[in-house]
């Protein structure tokens, strides 16, 4: 469901980009000007590799990219004790240590080259919806034991003057962390990305990939690209170009919402400007805007929702934490879809000779984006194997129908186990 967004009515860039028209040559094609694509055109331009063309179906930021939360923060969808499960701790350290590095790139990009994209870089609070504070507790001793990374604790008292609500108990605050409008900050890259001489080309779908001797060749419904190498970085708008590959995923809806400017009413509910998430599985996510609005996300489902609908349901989410806030309007509300690949992390690699993939970010993937970017662009430039640390968690099916239900079902569940845990410590209280 394409309906306009906060991001798209407040943008700081007017680029656009002409369709492709004719056949072209390149070095590198890469399909989809979401942040995986962008990061992958502008690493390889960046390392001298101008020989590149990015197609895009709608336009760039059109999907997940342009319409998520904006939260920038290390990690991935899949938690970090299961990552020392998998992968021991040196192999996981390792990968996360790649989305530390991609939040600093983030940083650097924007103050090198003056993108404006409303970033506030204040830190990201994660507050304790549970009265318990062993969780808490427990996350903070494994990421600093085990990723070298110290979140900061902060008390229910002081936490509590931060966010004006009585819903939660004891925060982590993660410095290392940021926030901002992404679709702004996906046009800024694809700004820089077309400086340094990669071609961008907006409503340009590519309707078929086929083989061209040892290369590729992606045809969209104007022209056509001959390609040494294929980047295939669609996200959960999937292209349909390739069978195993859109089966890897599932795209799964997210709902946002942003109020009206609110003023002084702001610091009635939120006097930091960091962002915030909550401790549940089914987590609310929010945060302050620079011109006093607050940006609402949360929820997840198997299909879009009208905005009418998106409005109800996150509304009355914000109502529950802060009730001070009743009667604030609301501006923008919409929908977008994620990837999500069964195993909960990236789906980054090689799928076929000279065929890449980067996709499955999850709701988590500002920074992996990033750090996907980098290590496709690194390969194809310059050989270099880092990618094959994602080849634990490979191109595996999504197990569509049935995916979809047993995603709905599970989601549905670990939101019953939190409302569970919650009314428990309410009946002990």
């Amino acid at each position: 469901m394409d309906v306009p967004s906060f991001y798209r009515a407040s943008a700081q860039s007017d680029a656009r980009f002409a369709p492709l028209s004719g056949c072209r040559e390149a070095a590198v094609c890469v399909v989809g000007a979401g942040f995986a694509g962008l990061n992958t055109a502008l690493g390889l331009a960046e390392r001298g590799l101008r020989d590149v063309v990015l197609l895009d179906a709608d336009t760039v930021g059109h999907g997940a990219s342009g319409r998520n939360g904006g939260f920038v923060f290390g990690g991935f969808s899949r938690g970090e004790e299961a990552l020392l499960a998998e992968l021991g701790p040196e192999r996981a350290r390792a990968l996360y240590q790649g989305t530390q590095d991609a939040v600093e790139l983030i940083r650097r990009r924007i103050s090198r080259h003056g993108i404006r994209c409303q970033h506030t870089d204040v830190g990201v609070l994660w507050a304790n919806w549970f009265r318990d504070p062993a969780p808490l507790r427990a996350r903070q001793r494994l990421l600093a034991q085990h990723f070298g990374v110290q979140w900061d604790w902060i008390p229910a008292a002081e936490l509590a003057e931060r966010v004006r609500t009585r819903r939660y108990g004891d925060g982590l605050f993660e410095r290392n962390a940021l926030h901002f409008n992404p679709l702004d900050y996906a046009r800024g890259l694809a700004t820089l990305a077309s400086g340094l001489g990669a071609a961008v080309h907006e409503q340009s779908p590519a309707v078929a990939l086929e083989r061209d001797g040892a290369g590729w060749r992606v045809r969209t419904p104007e022209g056509e690209v001959r390609a040494r190498q294929v980047v295939l970085a669609c996200g959960g708008y999937l292209a349909g170009l390739r069978r195993d590959v859109d089966a890897g995923v599932l795209p799964i809806a997210t709902y946002v919402m942003v109020t009206e400017p609110l003023g002084a009413r702001l610091d009635e509910a939120i006097r930091t400007r960091a962002a915030v998430y909550d401790s549940r599985f089914a987590f609310d996510y929010y945060r302050p805007l620079p011109d006093g609005r607050i940006l609402w996300g949360g929820r997840i489902s198997v299909r879009d929702r009208s905005p009418q609908a998106v409005k109800r349901l996150l509304y009355r989410d914000m109502m529950k934490v802060f009730p001070q806030l009743e009667g604030v309007g609301v501006d923008y509300a919409w929908s977008g879809l994620m990837s999500y690949a069964r195993h909960q992390m990236p789906q980054i690699g090689r799928v076929d000779e000279g065929l890449w993939l980067a996709q499955a970010f999850g709701g988590h993937g500002v920074a992996p984006t990033t750090m996907a970017g980098e290590l496709l662009a690194a390969a194809i430039a310059g050989d270099d194997p880092r990618w094959r640390e994602f080849g634990h968690y490979g191109l595996v099916s999504a197990l569509k129908p049935a995916g979809f239900l047993g995603a709905q079902l599970s989601y549905w569940w670990y939101q019953a186990q939190d409302a569970w845990k919650d009314r428990r410590e309410r009946w002990k209280a």
